[in-house]
């Protein structure tokens, strides 16, 4: 399926498939969508338009995504109308990549922490994956996490021990205390050495940017153990009128979804750095006058700033693009906030990751744009939790060590790099222009969802199409 046509529509963009190792995987025989990608892409377009899904269960879920965000994107008359006057040769050609992203869900019931299901007509019914797993035997468990972890015998033996401990009563007793035995943390700590992931601090690459692994504290947090009265389970464990058993061995399975986590980041930027890098270099070799414009939704705004940049080698990144990219939209990220930061607020007090991009000469040219939502639950609660912190750095006045973009924006830029907005009316003029980073709090619009992710999903409304057609066009006229 190199090509889709998005129904109700005259608009199409190609499908690009990744495995998790950054590779195009083939269609049919030896044939890659790239070719007829690149082939279009050197017959005289004048835009190019690349996303990325981010957390979802598998093929048919990110088309149902991509179908519905480009066809928001189309809907916007007025903005292609405008288009056509600042570049009266504008012609588009659209590109989704897929990347198998599947760190808390189950792909054939479309479930995922920071994925749902679009039924179609405009609701997303995000599943409860908890209630999933719930049902699962141990070895259907171990079947559905080892592939998310790195799938070896080591990997299946440290699972065997963690979802078959939860029916032992002694265990259970230790763990409502607030212990482990010796035989699960040795059990947790191989899932970690398997998984490769690292523990590098807030700057370090996505997927080691988080402080250490210590899977008691993580229980204690998640569960709520220990709160004092009032206060509650974050997630409702160790309430007596549920089964002792189940609550154990779901307890038990949060540091396994806590790495989950971290592999999935480091799984993104990996495709990002190669694949989809590699990608934008062709497609800017096909196409040497084309502007690029970038768009990642979760996940995904890792996927393409991790592309734009392409591998690390040391302390730089070594394989530039042969020419910056144009507009960047990062909508919902589920990325640190600290990740274009000149200088982040704390020791040791090092530019972000991905700074190097908005860094003279830059490898973005037009404008860098965010949203953010209060009422999106993965991010503002999940992801930082998943990154292995505690509540008390959570919240707060100042911006928070560990934190996503889909909560707070880009944050730690340098005087005059960041404007904050609001969003507005699909009609309105927000006079971007390159340069600039602008955070838009879109919480008036991305506010509809439930479940564990809240509004995380929310996303295919004018307002935000709108924004992505300001970018495009700031980068135009600037």
């Amino acid at each position: 399926m190199p090509i889709r046509r998005v129904p109700g529509t005259e608009v199409d963009y190609h499908l690009v498939l990744f495995d998790e190792d950054g590779q195009e995987r083939a269609e049919d025989g030896d044939e890659r969508a790239s070719k007829a990608l690149l082939e279009q892409a050197g017959q005289g377009v004048t835009d190019i338009f690349v996303t990325s899904h981010g957390w979802q269960g598998d093929i048919p879920a990110a088309i149902r995504q991509y179908d519905k965000w480009i066809g928001a994107v189309a809907r916007q008359q007025r903005d292609r109308d405008r288009i056509r006057e600042v570049a009266p040769d504008f012609k588009a050609l659209l590109v989704g990549v897929h990347w198998p992203s599947l760190p808390w869900g189950v792909e054939d019931t479309g479930a995922a922490l920071l994925g749902g299901e679009d039924t179609g007509g405009g609701t997303i019914v995000d599943v409860d994956e908890f209630a999933v797993e719930a049902a699962l035997d141990p070895a259907q468990l171990v079947s559905l996490y080892a592939p998310r972890i790195g799938d070896t015998p080591e990997t299946r033996m440290a699972l065997t021990t963690i979802v078959t401990a939860g029916a032992d009563p002694q265990v259970g007793a230790q763990v409502r205390s607030g212990e482990l035995p010796p035989a699960l943390r040795t059990a947790y700590r191989m899932l970690f050495e398997q998984a490769g992931v690292g523990s590098d601090g807030a700057v370090a690459a996505p997927g080691a940017d988080q402080p250490g692994f210590d899977p008691a504290a993580s229980i204690k947090e998640w569960t709520g153990a220990g709160a004092t009265p009032g206060e509650g389970a974050l997630l409702g464990w160790f309430d007596d009128a549920i089964d002792e058993v189940k609550q154990i061995k779901d307890t038990l399975l949060i540091p396994v979804r806590q790495v989950s986590f971290w592999r999935m980041k480091r799984r993104a930027r990996t495709v990002g750095e190669t694949g989809v890098h590699d990608l934008l270099a062709d497609l800017m070799a096909a196409a040497p006058s084309a502007r690029v414009h970038i768009m990642g939704h979760s996940f995904g705004c890792i996927v393409v700033s991790a592309a734009i940049a392409g591998p690390k080698s040391g302390d730089s990144f070594g394989s530039p693009l042969p020419r910056p990219v144009d507009a960047v939209f990062l909508v919902q990220g589920a990325m640190s906030l600290w990740s274009y930061a000149d200088r982040v607020p704390f020791e040791p007090r090092l530019p972000g990751y991905f700074r190097r991009l908005i860094e003279d000469p830059a490898a973005i040219r037009g404008p860098l744009v965010t949203t953010r939502s209060s009422f999106d639950t993965a991010v503002g609660k999940f992801y930082p939790l998943g990154a292995g912190v505690s509540g008390d750095v959570l919240l707060g006045a100042e911006p928070p060590k560990y934190g996503g973009i889909g909560t707070f924006g880009i944050m730690g830029t340098a005087d005059g790099e960041a404007d904050n907005v609001d969003v507005q009316a699909e009609t309105a003029e927000y006079g971007f222009r390159p340069g600039p980073i602008y955070n838009v709090d879109a919480s008036r619009v991305i506010r509809n969802g439930g479940g564990p992710v809240g509004a995380h999903n929310d996303i295919s409304h004018d307002e935000i199409a709108h924004l992505l057609w300001q970018a495009v066009t700031g980068s135009v006229v600037g």
